[in-house]
């Protein structure tokens, strides 16, 4: 294996710096900790999304977001880098117009051909909606506030604990020993 002149594999990908990566965090409606601005649909899933509430009536893509938002209670918003391309791409391929506008924001219509595609995927846009209001369900059901504020009480005392001089390998051990009980009673909940 050839390396360059600092010792690195030149054929190594890095991942690029600036993008999002996804994980079960704080943010992760899976988790029910939060909102999130992840992806829940791929890109085909979201272009149908997008398609059906154009079709509903004539939006902006701040629009979508917020509508997306509401349907979702807060769970899912999707990013303006993937609905604005997502219009244009529609647009692009026939299924969208632009719509006559008041303002200075571009209002998107479902064009015929639109439509068209929408009576085709009725299943699959019915799975998906199913998806936005299973979230919806998911966050009406757990409000996860009091938990994230209790996770960050933790964090606090234990950066506090373990930051004061002195401390030693039991009292790491403790912390960790309180953490894994805590974690234990936790997973036995009903």
């Amino acid at each position: 294996m050839a390396f360059d002149e600092y010792g690195r594999d030149p054929h190594h990908r890095r991942p690029r710096r600036g993008l999002h990566h996804e994980g079960r965090g704080d943010g992760d409606p899976r988790s029910g900790m939060g909102r999130r601005r992840g992806k829940i649909f791929d890109a085909k899933e979201l272009q149908l999304v997008l398609l059906s509430l154009i079709a509903e009536a004539p939006r902006h893509g701040y629009e979508l977001i917020r509508d997306i938002e509401e349907r979702t209670n807060g769970a899912y918003a999707p990013s303006p880098g993937m609905v604005y391309p997502t219009l244009t791409l529609l647009a692009d391929m026939g299924h969208a117009e632009e719509a006559e506008t008041s303002g200075a924001r571009k209002t998107f219509a479902a064009t015929e051909a639109g439509k068209a595609v929408l009576a085709e995927e009725a299943e699959q846009l019915g799975a998906l909606m199913d998806r936005l209001s299973m979230l919806a369900e998911r966050t009406e059901r757990v409000d996860a506030a009091p938990v994230r504020r209790a996770i960050g009480n933790l964090r606090s005392a234990i950066r506090g604990r373990l930051s004061r001089e002195g401390v030693t390998e039991d009292t790491i051990f403790a912390v960790a020993q309180l953490i894994d009980e805590a974690a234990g009673k936790i997973e036995r909940l009903k």
